[in-house]
């Protein structure tokens, strides 16, 4: 039987795994699933068609499956899908997606949304994403599994954020940033690759000597990007870390690419 707090609102019509908790004042809607164990520590509202994973924690005053904050948004039965194990601390909002965006808002595993984090309406984000306090993304984002987003950063709708890349504080991010990069600036600009990042995540000298070159060749002056991209690709297409960046920039977006300041040093 899941522990539920008297104080707590939830409509009969949730599927609570036996062994979820939910705290004192926290609001559960009908439409909503709870899976094992999830705890809902207090004060904590989750509506919609919401499904949050096992072993999920929620923290006070958080705010997920709500109405997404799009004008064009007319009532349609769209869904949130949280993955396993996430931490999402105080006053996080995580929206569900919307008809003009595929339905659907999710959520990947493992990771982490400090405090006062925004996930809007249609964002897909991977595993092992952490989001510091008050970072935001707009609709229709994409993160890469591993990224990290510093405090107060802000991400353009349609963006799409690479794996393993890093996004600095206070950073406003308006176009694609390539998987292992890092961004800075009140406009972003590429500023290199996410060496601490790649270390921390075991990859070898090997890649991150290889990465620093392919990088280098990618972002440097001459030609034009196309012809550094075909370079890159017939130099060092064949290491699977390169062809993560290579594949990434080819993509379809509708977002220019985020580049350096000038030169291409990593």
């Amino acid at each position: 039987m899941a522990r539920i707090h008297p104080t707590a609102v939830v409509d009969p019509g949730a599927q609570i795994a036996d062994d979820a908790v939910i705290g004192p004042f926290c609001v559960v809607g009908g439409h909503v699933v709870l899976g094992s164990g999830v705890e809902l520590l207090s004060h904590v509202v989750v509506e919609g068609r919401t499904r949050i994973g096992d072993g999920t924690k929620i923290f006070p005053f958080a705010s997920i499956g709500h109405q997404p904050q799009d004008l064009k948004y007319r009532g349609e039965p769209s869904t949130l899908e949280i993955g396993r194990n996430n931490q999402i601390r105080e006053y996080v909002t995580i929206q569900p997606g919307t008809e003009g965006g595929g339905m659907i808002t999710k959520v990947g595993d493992e990771c982490l949304f400090m405090a006062s984090a925004h996930v809007a309406h249609d964002c897909i984000v991977a595993d092992h994403v952490i989001m510091a306090n008050n970072a935001t993304l707009a609709g229709h984002v994409v993160v890469g599994e591993y990224a990290f987003l510093g405090g107060l950063s802000a991400v353009h709708q349609f963006v799409r954020i690479g794996k393993h890349a890093m996004v600095g504080g206070m950073t406003g991010v308006e176009a694609d940033v390539i998987p292992f990069g890092m961004v800075i600036g009140n406009r972003a600009h590429l500023n290199g690759l996410n060496i601490v990042g790649l270390r921390r995540r075991g990859f070898s000298r090997d890649d991150i000597h290889t990465l620093r070159n392919a990088y280098r060749q990618l972002f440097g002056p001459e030609g034009t990007l196309q012809e550094r991209l075909s370079d890159v690709e017939e130099q060092f297409g064949s290491h699977p870390v390169v062809d993560e960046i290579l594949a990434f920039i080819r993509a379809e977006s509708s977002r220019q690419l985020c580049t350096p300041l000038s030169g291409g040093d990593a």
